[in-house]
């Protein structure tokens, strides 16, 4: 019997051959697991490895995303990786960078065809408003700098039901995408998007692309509640985002501009 395409690993080479005028850019090592790729990247970021090397794994067994929820994968269902990308300068200069990932994440979704790809604060990628994907960037400094592990989880296909309670609904490329491109497509395209999008970001800032993610914002002008550590922080209407990244919200005492937390529809 042999093995469907996305079981197989993926091929360095065969990527770099999608890249275009990006190839030469990344450096790729694929793995068949490892317990996450943000972990393993971070830790050989730290021993001086080049930016733009990218880890892929086809199965995480301890994937993160934020506040230390997990994301499982498997070459199945998902693609999940991580890259490494330095900028100079100290951490205020990287406002916005998880935002800016995702107007690159969008692009890329909507170059591989895909319809109904929007965005939600502060780090989901959206598909008919069913969750399809995330992003988790960590920061750390080093000398003359900053560097970033940028990781990023795409659903392929539908989890199974019943596995574990989801916080939102859940969707799937394959739910946008038929037939669905082989995973070295969609990663290409991605890398392609995220190589053109860091560039901006590293000239200047998340404010020259506030205008595009505004454009994919999925809540624009809804009603939300915010929360924080499981505790409803505020509620109001959702105006998008400043150049900083911040999240806009009209509350009953005006205008407020939030930080951190997790946001949900409100019921009408």
């Amino acid at each position: 019997m042999t093995s469907s395409p996305r079981s197989q690993l993926i091929d360095p080479s065969l990527l770099d051959s999608l890249l275009g005028t990006a190839s030469g850019r990344f450096v790729v090592d694929a793995l068949a697991e490892c317990p996450s790729t943000s972990s393993v990247l971070l830790e050989r970021a730290r021993q001086g490895i080049r930016s733009g090397t990218l880890v892929v794994a086809d199965r995480q067994t301890a994937g993160r995303g934020r506040r230390g929820r997990s994301w499982q994968s498997s070459a199945e269902a998902s693609l999940t990786f991580s890259l490494l990308w330095r900028f100079s300068g100290g951490v205020s200069r990287l406002a916005g960078l998880s935002l800016a990932t995702g107007v690159a994440v969008a692009r890329a979704l909507v170059g591989c065809g895909a319809g109904g790809v929007g965005l939600k604060w502060p780090n989901d990628i959206l598909l008919d408003e069913g969750k399809a994907g995330g992003i988790l960037v960590e920061l750390e400094s080093e000398p003359g700098g900053m560097l970033a592990v940028i990781g990023i989880g795409l659903n392929l296909d539908l989890p199974p039901p019943g596995e574990e309670p989801f916080l939102y609904r859940p969707a799937a490329l394959a739910q946008a995408l038929s037939p669905l491109p082989d995973r070295h497509q969609i990663l290409a395209r991605l890398l392609v998007e995220l190589a053109g999008v860091l560039d901006l970001f590293a000239d200047g800032g998340f404010g020259v692309l506030r205008d595009e993610w505004q454009v994919h914002h999925a809540w624009q002008d809804r009603a939300v509640r915010l929360f924080d550590g499981g505790r409803a922080e505020r509620e109001g209407i959702c105006l998008g985002i400043d150049a900083d990244g911040a999240l806009l919200l009209r509350t009953a005492s005006g205008i407020e501009r939030c930080l951190a937390g997790d946001l949900t529809l409100r019921a009408a």
